[in-house]
């Protein structure tokens, strides 16, 4: 059986700012490539996969900026990248970039046998290939320049679901969404783009007047990646 290989943009270690798991110590692994397009999407470096991009792991373990390098890298190469770090978080983020355009089966489960608790951060436009374990945060991509359609069995396997919001209308969406594919029990978080004020206020008002919880992308407030 050929051994699973990824391309990682980043690896690097820092507090998880959002949703269920804010505060927790955490390691994120970002890959590369992504075709959903959000208009708001603060990570575009991801997008594209320019097989002129490609660098060593040496070279990505030098990495200091964010930009379209990528490593073509292993389950093993990972883990030892990060004992070679020496970091100390135990738990695993895998985002993007869209993780899920691939099987993260294997590298879940290699890192779970390891001792770590995983974490899947996902648009929903793909289906959601891991470990019963692992943690699925979909953050529905509605109606994006990419055309991909919010899967339901993304939808099902999430254990929570977080949602960016500007106005009315990206609520109305998501209120739509959870109604279409009968989604009644997965906690829902509402997060507001960019932290603008208008945007907040809206966030917090929904969330109360549904029982959500809020979500605020702490590291954006205290500055850390």
């Amino acid at each position: 059986m050929k051994t699973p290989r990824y391309k990682i943009n980043e690896l690097f270690e820092t507090i998880q700012g959002e949703g269920s798991f804010t505060g927790q110590p955490s390691i994120f692994i970002r890959l590369q490539g992504c075709p959903v397009a959000c208009s708001w999407c603060d990570t575009k470096h991801t997008w594209d996969i320019d097989l002129n991009d490609e660098v060593s792991t040496t070279v990505m373990a030098s990495k200091l900026e964010e930009n379209t390098q990528w490593a073509n890298m292993s389950v093993n190469d990972i883990i030892q990248w990060i004992d070679t770090k020496g970091f100390q978080a135990k738990h695993i983020v895998i985002t993007g970039g869209e993780p899920c355009m691939v099987d993260l089966t294997p590298l879940c489960d290699g890192f779970e046998s390891k001792g770590y608790s995983c974490q899947i951060e996902t648009s929903g436009t793909f289906e959601v290939k891991t470990t019963e374990k692992c943690w699925v945060t979909v953050s529905p991509k509605i109606n994006m320049k990419g055309g991909y359609k919010i899967l339901s069995s993304a939808l099902n396997r999430a254990n929570e679901i977080k949602h960016p919001v500007a106005t009315q209308h990206h609520v109305d969406e998501l209120t739509d969404l959870l109604e279409e594919h009968s989604i009644l029990n997965t906690p829902i978080y509402l997060q507001p783009i960019s932290q603008k004020k208008r945007a907040t206020e809206l966030a917090i008002a929904t969330c109360i007047k549904n029982n959500w919880r809020l979500s605020i992308q702490v590291h954006k407030y205290i500055g850390i990646e």
